[in-house]
């Protein structure tokens, strides 16, 4: 919203002075004119861009030069996507041995290019780290026939293309998911999770039902609408394409302030300055691209409204179910508070509908992160550049020791780095900390009502209903009737296509505007904020917002009460056939005794290897355990994970590494004192000389980041003195018979 200023001194003298009020009235107007035909011509330059770039066979926003490498239309199951190589600018090198680095776009009815638009955007961080980066992007018109199974097997193929042109960095590529691109690739770790590195998913949905009552209410749009049957419609009318446009529409309609006044206003008032940042951004805004029938009635039916992507209900054409326990990557999380798209319980309800608790996600070897951010928007998650240079910027410098954290939950938070004891040791300007977390408190951020839950279950029964009566019935007639023809037709007068084609040179009408607006140009006569006009028009500008934004909190209002009204009724709860508490109450999936069995199967795995190993096993176990059950919770933690492998493992593989970190770990977790009491049985045929390295070599990686606290450092004198009764006594001519002695006394 365009501020109000309060009047300047100025300002309140000129209303006194008459001959001083009518001549900022005169100056005023004429400013008010001049702004007036400039605002018309960056509209019709907007209008003019806009046909240019929906022309374009490949039309996108990237900001950085690209080859196109696999073509997805020559896949067996062909689709419209492509896998780029990003061209590293002019004075960035790469390094070709660092982990590759795959950012995904969202195709959720704008073109492709937004994680790269700018410099600092997802693509820029990555590129100045020094990694290889390769971008998935998509063409405008899908390929006749595809199905979103098809453009996740060909995202699993564009990922085995970039593994196999990288044959010397061990490590798998870091994935980047923004938006819709975010569950696209979560439901393609679950099928190939060995393809994946660190997955980060940026503003993205994955818990659809999850919401908090009073804000986001676009949770609700599928029971206003009664279902999915116009989603249906729609595809029907499109001649089986569905329309990008209508999408964007509905994230238009979340902030009707912004949509039609604000953002208009912000560009007439500083129409001088306000251009060139407008016209790029709506360069990709306005660039709408087109889906096939199927995929968005595939989207909408199973996670939109049946929320079954959250809860492992999906089940692909050869029999697959897919399950997001299945993934072996790290997912970082990364949200935000002010985002009304994606809010923070749709992007973090998943971890509860999956996991009963913390323990459920260490026995499945999982390690999720999150990051809240506290305002930004929807597409401030991944466009900002204020956000790229904190919060990606740390992602991407501490992805490979992200992908080494111990199963868990942890939450993660980015703060200068100025002021913390250990400044001389952060690289950067921010520090990336981390905390652990129970799937408990995710209940502040997600807010889980089950009455809610059952609400949400009746409008997906009553969508399945309603679609299949508007099959019987309806469909068969609008198939007849719609043709190509008549599909290209509505598409060119939607709303906001027609907007831009009627503010281009295609208009007559726009004729005289460019040369209007360069005559302004030449002889601009600017007023400054002290007019007691331009006040005025500020305070109007403020009050139409205000206007507008109470508006949308009653609209808002009104919406969510009506759903919670209609949808809670008994009788339709019963008529579609929730009529007893089991069939309301969706079973989580943590909760079936297969993965009950798998889970106890696990732990008791981890307890049969307790004494198993060596003095490799043996130094990573006591790392951990001094650490408090984790080696890195923030970069100077890193330094000490980092001097770890270099000190202790220099040959290892960053995935054997990463497997002996986990184990050791999982180990702890299970039986802390069995595990500390098998170290010295780990050390067995070792010698006095060899001991004493191993602990001069803990000694070196827990310094790596400064002094140890107190309690860590009583940890480590319990590990001190496990290695020193694992040392051979005098005389002993065979070590490897010796059993440990007792242990020292348990900590706390």
């Amino acid at each position: 919203m365009y501020p109000m200023m309060p009047p300047s001194p100025s300002t309140a003298m000129s209303l006194l002075d008459p001959f001083g009020f009518g001549r900022a009235a005169c100056e005023y107007w004429g400013d008010a004119l001049e702004r007036g035909t400039l605002y018309l011509d960056v509209m019709r330059q907007r209008g003019n861009q806009y046909l240019e770039h929906i022309e374009k066979t490949k039309p996108n926003v990237l900001g950085f030069e690209a080859d196109v490498l696999l073509d997805g239309r020559d896949l067996p199951r062909p689709v419209n996507y492509e896998l780029l190589r990003i061209l590293p600018p002019e004075g960035v090198e790469i390094d070709p041995c660092s982990r590759p680095f795959v950012v995904v776009d969202p195709r959720a009815g704008h073109g492709p290019g937004i994680g790269g638009f700018k410099p600092d955007s997802e693509v820029g961080v990555a590129l100045r780290a020094g990694h290889p980066c390769y971008f998935i992007g998509f063409l405008p018109f899908p390929v006749p026939g595809q199905k979103v199974e098809d453009v996740v097997e060909a995202e699993v193929a564009f990922l085995h293309h970039v593994i196999e042109r990288h044959p010397e960095t061990s490590e798998k590529p870091m994935v980047v998911g923004n938006c819709q691109a975010g569950w696209q690739i979560m439901m393609a770790a679950a099928l190939e999770p060995e393809v994946f590195g660190p997955i980060l998913i940026a503003g993205a949905p994955l818990s659809y039902w999850a919401g908090e009552r009073g804000r986001a209410p676009m949770r609700y749009t599928g029971g206003l609408v009664g279902g999915s049957w116009m989603t249906a419609l729609l595809g029907d009318l499109g001649a089986g394409l569905f329309d990008g446009a209508w999408l964007v529409q509905n994230f238009e309609r979340l902030n009707p302030a912004n949509t039609w006044w604000d953002k208009q206003y912000r560009l007439y008032a500083d129409v001088d300055t306000e251009a060139d940042r407008y016209l790029e951004f709506e360069r990709w805004w306005g660039g709408h691209v087109v889906l096939g029938a199927d995929e968005i009635q595939y989207i909408v039916d199973n996670l939109f409204i049946g929320n079954r992507l959250s809860t492992a209900q999906l089940v692909t054409s050869d029999g697959r179910r897919i399950d997001l326990r299945n993934l072996r990557s790290p997912v970082v999380v990364f949200c935000s508070r002010g985002d009304d798209i994606t809010p923070p319980p749709q992007a973090l309800g998943w971890v509860r509908d999956l996991y009963e608790d913390t323990e459920d996600i260490v026995a499945n070897e999982q390690t999720i992160v999150y990051c809240l951010h506290d305002s930004t928007g929807h597409l401030g998650i991944f466009v900002s550049g204020s956000v790229s240079r904190r919060e990606h910027t740390e992602f991407t410098a501490n992805m490979d020791y992200i992908d080494v954290l111990p199963p868990g939950l942890y939450e993660t938070t980015v703060t200068p780095a100025e002021g913390h004891s250990d400044a001389e040791l952060i690289e950067r300007d921010y520090l990336l900390e981390f905390q652990r977390r129970e799937v408990e408190d995710l209940d502040r951020e997600v807010h889980h009502r089950p009455d809610d839950e059952r609400r949400f279950a009746t409008v997906a029964r009553l969508s399945e209903i309603n679609l299949g009566l508007y099959r019987l019935f309806s469909q068969p007639w609008v198939k007849t009737l719609a043709t190509p023809e008549s599909a290209r037709w509505m598409r060119r007068m939607h709303p906001n296509r027609l907007g831009y084609r009627l503010l281009s040179d295609r208009n007559p009408l726009m004729g005289a505007i460019p040369v209007l607006a360069e005559r302004v140009r030449r002889e601009r006569h600017p007023v400054g904020n002290d007019n007691v006009f331009r006040a005025m028009e500020g305070m109007m500008s403020s009050g139409i917002s205000h206007g507008l934004d109470a508006w949308r909190q009653y609209r808002d209002g009104l919406i969510e009460q009506s759903f919670l009204m209609f949808y809670g009724q008994p009788l339709l709860q019963a008529l579609v056939g929730l009529d007893g508490e089991a069939q309301a109450q969706r079973r989580r999936p943590g909760a079936e005794p297969e993965h009950r069995r798998f889970i106890e199967q696990r732990r008791q795995s981890a307890r049969d290897r307790i004494a198993e190993g060596g003095d490799h096993e043996a130094v990573m176990r006591s790392v951990i355990y001094v650490l408090g059950g984790a080696p890195a919770s923030d970069e100077r933690n890193f330094k000490r994970l980092r001097a770890s492998r270099a000190e202790l493992e220099p040959g290892i593989q960053l995935a054997d590494f990463k497997h002996l970190v986990r184990e050791q770990f999982f180990i702890l977790k299970q039986d802390r004192d069995a595990a500390l009491n098998a170290i010295p049985t780990l050390l067995t045929g070792q010698t006095v000389e060899q001991i004493d390295g191993h602990l001069e070599h803990i000694d070196h990686v827990l310094a790596a980041s400064g002094e140890l606290s107190e309690h860590a450092a009583a940890r480590f004198e319990r590990v001190r003195g496990l290695f020193e009764s694992a040392k051979p006594k005098r005389g002993d001519s065979d070590s490897r018979t010796r059993r440990p002695g007792p242990s020292p006394a348990r900590d706390d």
